[in-house]
């Protein structure tokens, strides 16, 4: 009984396998901005993070493991999504406001910025703790 108990609980723990690139995923909400709504999936060891806007539009999503990055051909403005290995499929226009922090972890943080032209740029990253100089060369650009 106590063996099931606590495989419950593990279980309860880990992240959902499915839903990546549904509008409302059956996963918790883990964003960190009012503004947006975040996701996170995990299957073979790869963590990935979709972002969606208010109305449940799919933004993008991106899929990490190790420090490597990958952006996902899912959501709205998945053209515009970069990481530290891959740049935005298109040229984003200027930046309309500061970026927002929309998902972070002990590994990974992604940002999601307005652009000019009313699309949005969602950046990848790995989290940074430690020297702030170090760190600003390790986010993409």
């Amino acid at each position: 009984m106590l063996a099931l108990a606590v495989s419950g609980a593990v279980f309860a723990q880990q992240s959902p396998t499915s839903g990546l690139g549904q509008a409302w995923p059956n996963a918790a909400d883990v964003s960190s901005s009012p503004n947006y709504h975040a996701y996170v999936f995990t299957l073979g060891g790869i963590q990935f993070v979709q972002v969606n806007d208010l109305n449940g539009n799919v933004l993008g999503a991106v899929g990490t493991a190790n420090g490597q990055f990958i952006t996902l051909p899912v959501g709205r403005f998945s053209q515009l999504v970069s990481t530290p290995q891959q740049a935005p499929l298109v040229a984003p226009a200027a930046a309309a406001a500061t970026p927002t922090t929309v998902y972070q972890d002990s590994a990974t943080t992604v940002t999601a910025t307005p652009l000019s032209d009313g699309t949005m740029q969602l950046k990848a990253a790995a989290a940074c703790s430690g020297d702030p100089a170090q760190c600003s060369s390790h986010n993409p650009q």
